[in-house]
């Protein structure tokens, strides 16, 4: 056995929410194992919800034919059945020296039995693949864009993950379909996505309750159009206790001092900029005006068959300029 074969553990466990990284650290364990021999005669994939445990363990046992080292990898390894997980497991007490089991998963948790035995096998074992934060998504856009030779302005990059949701495989999928369409070497802004790119993501309360707090109606009401059925009694307290917060905030600006907002409203510190902005859209009466108007709203929502005409009359009731 070559050196560099003793560089791999005997097993892997590629876990987390993020699809592109799970897709890339595999990726990258095949190219590895690939250039110690041909991976053709020497590689076994199974799915986790109907292998058996001895068709796992026996491909794990099989000798290696012309390479140093066989590959065998469980795809969705959180739906192995009990028995078979038991099995993968006591296979971890004395694995083979020539194979690497890579067992991949969207979830698992740390107190199982199965992510325990790979774990010990080694620091380097448990590859974390926890999906970045909906914040940080669009920095990781603009540096997708550079790999397929474009650039993304900020604003692009925002509105493609307001399009798309936050699955990297997808968001991926999109940078490279608009490289490809793009022309010139200008940054492709937000026009240039809209025009290309298909909303599929499922609108949140929160994008609602943002578009509310930024007193754009026509946002707010294409938002609302698009949110699943009985949106309006899940949108409703959401705006209503960020109306509450925007009064807080005025306050806070009246004595000239937020430093304290982040703890008070529980939200991180990058965030505060977007509450004061949102809290000088209003004045303190139409704050206030909204609230006592919210709760006849409510009670009109709960007493009718249609309950978001009212909760839409209500929006642009609070909205409208005067």
């Amino acid at each position: 056995m070559s050196q560099k074969s003793k560089d791999f553990l005997s097993a892997y466990l590629v876990v987390g929410e993020d699809e592109l990284k799970r897709t890339t650290v595999l990726k990258r364990l095949h190219e590895r194992i690939s250039a110690l021999g041909d991976l053709s005669f020497n590689y076994n994939e199974f799915d986790g919800a109907s292998a058996s445990g001895d068709a796992i363990v026996g491909a794990c046992n099989t000798i290696p034919f012309a390479s140093d080292l066989r590959l065998v990898e469980v795809k969705e390894a959180e739906k192995l059945p009990k028995a078979a997980a038991e099995q993968v497991i006591e296979y971890l007490l004395a694995p083979s020296a020539t194979t690497v089991l890579a067992l991949e998963a969207e979830k698992l948790a740390k107190n199982t039995r199965l992510y325990k035995a790979v774990a010990a096998l080694g620091k380097t074992a448990v590859i974390d693949c926890t999906p970045l934060k909906r914040r940080e998504l669009p920095k990781t856009i603009r540096n997708m864009a550079v790999g397929y030779g474009v650039t993304f302005t900020e604003g692009a990059a925002y509105k493609l993950v307001e399009l798309v949701g936050e699955n990297t495989v997808r968001l991926d999928t999109e940078v490279k379909k608009i490289a490809t369409a793009h022309r010139g070497n200008d940054p492709v802004n937000e026009s240039e996505v809209i025009s290309l790119v298909a909303r599929t993501s499922e609108v949140k309360p929160w994008e609602v309750t943002d578009a509310f707090s930024a007193r754009d109606i026509s946002k707010c009401l294409l938002l609302f159009q698009r949110m699943p059925e009985k949106s309006s009694y899940s949108v409703m307290p959401r705006i209503v206790q960020r109306i509450r917060e925007l009064i807080g905030v005025q306050s806070f600006l009246a004595r000239g001092n937020t430093s304290s907002l982040p703890r008070i409203l529980k939200i991180p510190e990058w965030k505060v900029s977007h509450y004061t902005t949102w809290a000088r859209n209003f004045t303190d009466y139409e704050l206030r005006e909204a609230l006592c108007l919210a709760l006849d709203a409510e009670q009109a929502m709960k007493s009718s068959s249609d309950p978001d005409k009212y909760f839409v009359d209500w929006l642009l009731q609070t909205l409208r300029r005067v």
